[in-house]
């Protein structure tokens, strides 16, 4: 595997594969293999987003609960998944079950305020998505080291971001451009949408140098587990650089 590919996503890091690389003559990672456990995690998200969306619905008094452990345990598991990846056939689809509870109720709250926007963020993370697959079997796109470097650097600062708003919260602030609904606003909002899709570039390209590295056969669901923690960030995004417009 090219030692330069390097990648924003903490699930998909520049040691990866190599720690998981397998002796000649064992069973190893494979490109339909990969996506057929990305499909399942999507599936699963789906199913249990698809719950709390009801309960947000029907018993809206219930669903915080709900949320909240979805919250927590899928941040458990997907901490887990990062530093035991051995484990990704257990810890990925827990992660998807648990996600897709949290976004479940927020899309559905958010859908009350603003009628459409979940399936609007829906179609639009997927769109985005089969773009980047695009571009990236087109060769158009490429993890050159510029490139992910670039990424990574736009990432990072982003998350930086995340951190300092996170803390402001606790004191009843925010990070005003991150949450305006003015035209800065949702030029930020903009701008992290397209630092997202571009990570994807970057997990596309690990998860092809895995399956040519002959990885085990574990980092299927490991690299399928990547894709989906920058879905879930796109969609995330989605949902608030909608809602931004929205409130205009």
């Amino acid at each position: 595997m090219p030692s330069v590919f390097k990648t924003s996503n903490p699930a998909l890091n520049s040691k990866t594969f190599d720690r998981s690389a397998v002796a000649f003559g064992g069973e190893t990672m494979s490109l339909q293999g990969t996506v057929n456990k990305t499909g399942l995690l999507l599936f699963l998200a789906s199913a249990s987003a698809a719950w709390t969306w009801y309960l947000a619905n029907a018993e809206p008094e219930t669903v915080g609960l709900w949320m909240m452990g979805g919250l927590i345990l899928g941040l458990i598991f997907a901490l887990v998944t990062v530093f035991k990846q051995q484990w990704a056939p257990i810890t990925a689809p827990a992660y998807a079950i648990f996600e897709g509870l949290a976004l479940g109720g927020i899309s559905a709250f958010l859908d009350q305020a603003y009628h459409g926007i979940a399936i609007q963020a829906l179609g639009l993370t997927f769109g985005v998505t089969l773009v980047m697959l695009v571009l990236y079997t087109s060769r158009v796109l490429r993890a050159t080291p510029k490139f992910t470097m670039g990424v990574v650097a736009a990432t990072g600062g982003i998350f930086v971001v995340y951190l300092v708003d996170m803390v402001l919260g606790f004191f009843g602030k925010h990070v005003p451009l991150l949450n305006s609904a003015g035209p800065w606003g949702i030029a930020i909002s903009v701008f992290i949408v397209i630092v997202a899709a571009l990570n994807l570039i970057l997990d596309f390209g690990f998860i092809e140098s895995g399956v040519q590295s002959g990885a085990a056969k574990y980092m299927e669901w490991y690299g399928a587990f990547g894709i989906m923690v920058t879905l879930v960030w796109m969609y995330m995004e989605m949902l608030r650089l909608l809602s931004k417009m929205r409130e205009r």
